[in-house]
């Protein structure tokens, strides 16, 4: 019998980590998270963009005829991973802070100095979109390296209009031809600025009533996030925020109880949020509110590390009361300046106490439920985008195991091979599947 002829063929593989058991959506609770429907000696077959077969490398390799094909021996290929928090979007690193919080100064005080948030906006608002638009292509290369394939990403470091318009606009010209899919948060409500320090409610009323409807009527975000935090938006704030950007067709996020239990997890539930992020200090209600919701905890370990925060999010409570958890990298000058969600999984497991196989799903699956990108990110499976990474290891567990090392040795992005042996490819190697990164919106 003739062999059908595809795209592109990952072969041979130590592991295929597909990430598709059960239904569509996230996976909920210890059994779920930690099924990960492995293939052992398996293979991927490509056309058009989309996986074809999943199954035995010498089955797939009788059944079809591949123009180019990828050997992946000794390796664990897994979906792409999806970085579900992420602030992309700025003009300066802050290693002077790092360096003040090292000779003992707390986050907090540098915020409230008018160092952080506000230190990036004043640099941002002066600086032009087209070096914004620069950094953000250098942004999207360095994590696809590190085998990111989609990710979320926020504005946040404007905190004016004009702005918070002009950071959303530099996102979508450099997800323009990008070789990952990008997905843009509006993060207005990231600080009070300075100008705003006695006029709180001038600011909120600046978030709804101008910035919401523009974002929304250039259709520059998926989300609305707000940082429900003491020194950033009450939780009366943020709900105000999110019911407004909800009107426009706007996703909520919460960024919450990042520093202590403020009620950001349990604000989150109430207001049907697709996430809340941080975590650290979320009690055990704000943990029973989000399960029963369905909200995606974002945990971001690498922050609790960088800022030495005493707290650190319960994430085996939250697994065992049946949350879809997610892993994310946080990825900003301020407190993350990684984009390594390797190094998110090693602390996911040491720091968390997750296990190996939850940390695979909770930069996968959930991480895309995180982002509203189920339908097309996070598994392997057949009729879905052919996102797909080659570790240079045996198993999925070296991910977390080998304590943040890079191992991503070839990701494949829509059909594309984007990457292969360590480094980016020309345009169109492999596959015939849609050009990357045209899309930029995951409704």
């Amino acid at each position: 019998m003739a062999r059908r002829r595809i795209d592109l063929l990952v072969h041979d593989a130590a592991q295929v980590v597909t990430v598709d058991a059960g239904g569509p959506g996230p996976a909920r609770g210890a059994a779920a998270m930690n099924d990960l429907r492995v293939v052992e000696g398996g293979a991927v077959a490509v056309g058009r963009g989309r996986v074809v077969a999943v199954g035995p490398s010498e089955a797939l390799a009788e059944a079809f005829a591949p123009r180019t094909r990828l050997d992946a021996a000794g390796c664990a290929v897994l979906p792409g991973f999806v970085d579900a928090h992420t602030h992309p979007v700025f003009a300066r690193w802050r290693d002077d802070e790092f360096a003040r919080r090292c000779r003992g100064e707390t986050y907090e005080q540098i915020l409230a100095a008018g160092g952080g948030i506000l230190a990036s906006a004043k640099v941002l608002g002066a600086t032009a979109v087209d070096v914004l638009v620069e950094h953000l292509r250098r942004v999207f290369d360095h994590v696809l390296l590190h085998g990111t394939t989609t990710l979320e990403a926020k504005s946040g470091y404007g905190l004016s209009t004009e702005a918070e318009l002009k950071s959303l606009q530099a996102l979508r010209l450099a997800a323009e031809g990008a070789p990952i899919s990008v997905v843009p948060t509006f993060l207005g409500a990231h600080a009070v600025p300075a100008e705003h320090a006695h006029d709180r409610a001038g600011y909120v009323r600046e978030v709804v009533r101008e910035m919401i409807p523009l974002v929304a009527r250039g259709r520059l975000a998926t989300f609305c996030d707000v940082f429900c935090e003491r020194g950033a938006f009450t939780p009366r704030e943020t709900a105000t925020i999110l019911r407004a950007a909800a009107r426009h067709g706007l996703r909520g996020k919460v960024h919450a109880d990042e520093f202590g239990d403020s009620g950001g997890a349990a604000l989150a539930a109430r207001l049907r949020a697709t996430s809340a992020e941080h975590l650290g200090g979320t009690g055990p209600a704000g943990i029973r509110a989000m399960a029963r919701a369905g909200v995606v905890p974002v945990l971001l370990p690498t922050t609790s590390v960088f800022l030495r925060l005493e707290r650190k999010p319960a994430a085996r409570a939250m697994v065992e009361a049946g949350c879809p958890v997610a892993l994310a990298t946080d990825f900003n000058p301020g407190s993350s300046p990684t984009a390594n969600l390797a190094l998110t999984a090693a602390l996911g497991v040491t720091m968390l106490g997750l296990t190996p196989e939850e940390v695979v799903t909770a930069v996968t699956r959930n991480a895309a439920a995180a982002v509203g990108a189920s339908a097309r990110a996070g598994r392997i499976a057949v009729g879905r985008p052919a996102d797909l990474v080659v570790l240079d290891a045996p198993s999925y567990v070296h991910l977390s195991y080998r304590m943040g090392t890079n191992l991503v040795r070839d990701v494949v992005r829509g059909g594309e091979v984007v990457v292969r042996d360590a480094r980016r490819t020309p345009a169109r190697e492999g596959g015939r599947g849609p050009r990357p990164g045209t899309r930029t919106r995951a409704r």
